[in-house]
């Protein structure tokens, strides 16, 4: 019977803690971040069939599908309990009628792909059934219900070493044959990324998000240094986007969007599309800002110039063919305050007599500038361009400490 198999499951990992792996991360997914939707930021456990319908709908009803936001995903309380007898695990039926295999059937239909939750312990962070030791039961329950996308949480897992417990599931995806993106999150209590690139496509970096300025400027601050462990196949993960949520400016909106996108986070929407307001939806739907974080090379920008007050900040980050992207971040409270790159301190890149091509990414101009720029910027506010030399053969200088080294 079940509650027997799941003990010898868990007797069984609870001694193997010396074993080592040798398998590797090799599901071809994720070469750019992902983008789509989670329910959990503004929905928590209030999810069912009908809401899920609904999201998949407007996904491309709003036009995000084709801008490349093609994940939905359902967070934690879909699941309710498991079959005694088989261990597979159930969906709520109430909130489910008709099964996980039907509503993935649903996702794919409106041309998305389907991603759903599970926790490497016990229970989820609500207590539903969690997959510690039945890794290869619930993989492969996953991937017959059509799962293109897992979400693998931390908690109840009593002091065991994350790394083993997210190699099982690793494994156990692996196993089924189905491609499934492989989404750590292990609130980057144990700096998941100095270990985790051959296990998951991405890893979370800090703990939940929440709609507020001083939630965002601390999730950055944490996430920013880890920019060395990024690269095509595995990400940081700064967690979900709250654009459309709580009290957040247009400006704390536009800065939280640009921010993650260039620091190759994946885009993962929290908010209600259905009825997201039109100043919310052009941040989310910017292609420019898309195409800096979907560009191919795959290098996280990270802050280059921080002023002695930590109000101001300059961020960078190497581009395909010799480009770069250049933030000028405001965090403070002042408007119209001026901050000025300079090509020298943008480390290894440039030289700082390069004439450079300035596209802004979120106004309708291009300029060009010799050795620095100069602009002001709002409160909470970024002005973002994407760079290129005009004569790259010629300036163009090794480019080692702003590429990913993952």
């Amino acid at each position: 019977m079940f509650p027997t198999l799941r003990a010898a499951f868990l007797a069984l990992f609870l001694h193997a803690s010396t074993i080592t792996t040798t398998f590797a991360l090799d599901n071809g997914l994720g070469l750019t971040p992902v983008m789509g939707w989670n329910s959990w930021n503004k929905f928590a456990c209030g999810i069912n069939e009908t809401l899920i319908h609904s999201i998949a709908d407007a996904l491309v009803s709003t036009g995000l599908r084709d801008l490349g936001y093609h994940y939905l995903n359902l967070d934690d309380c879909w699941q309710l309990t498991r079959d005694m007898g088989s261990g597979k695990i159930k969906e709520d039926p109430n909130k489910f009628p008709s099964g996980m295999k039907a509503l993935g059937d649903y996702i794919h239909s409106k041309g998305l792909k389907y991603g759903l939750y599970s926790d490497a312990g016990l229970m989820t962070c609500q207590r539903r059934p969690g997959s510690l030791g039945l890794e290869t039961i619930d993989a492969q329950s996953y991937a017959d219900f059509g799962c293109d996308y897992l979400k693998y949480d931390n908690c109840y897992a009593f002091g065991l070493k994350p790394q083993k417990r997210y190699e099982a599931m690793r494994d156990a995806l692996n196993a089924t044959g189905r491609p499934i993106f492989f989404s750590m999150c292990e609130w980057g209590a144990l700096d998941p990324a100095t270990w985790a690139t051959p296990i998951g496509n991405s890893w979370r970096t800090t703990g939940d998000i929440n709609p507020t300025w001083g939630s965002i400027l601390e999730i950055l601050d944490r996430n920013d240094p880890l920019w060395p462990y990024a690269g095509p196949g595995a990400w940081n993960d700064p967690d979900m986007l709250e654009v459309g949520n709580g009290n957040l400016t247009v400006e704390q909106q536009r800065s939280h969007f640009t921010l993650w996108a260039i620091m190759k986070a994946p885009l993962i929407l929290g908010n209600d599309i259905r009825t997201i307001s039109q100043e919310s939806l052009d941040i989310i739907t910017n292609k420019k800002i898309i195409a800096i974080n979907q560009d191919k090379l795959g290098a996280q920008a990270h802050s280059v110039w921080t002023s002695d007050e930590k109000d101001t900040q300059v961020w960078a980050g190497p581009l395909d063919e010799g480009e770069f992207v250049i933030v000028l971040f405001n965090r403070g409270d002042i408007n119209n305050v001026e901050i000025a790159v300079h090509w020298k301190d943008i480390p290894d890149f440039y030289t700082d007599t390069t004439t450079m091509v300035l596209e802004d990414l979120w106004c309708d101009w291009n300029t060009t500038a010799t050795g620095s720029f100069t602009a002001k910027v709002q409160a909470h506010d970024v002005v973002a361009f994407r760079a290129s030399p005009t004569k790259k053969s010629n300036n163009l200088r090794k480019n080692v400490n702003l590429q990913s080294q993952a």
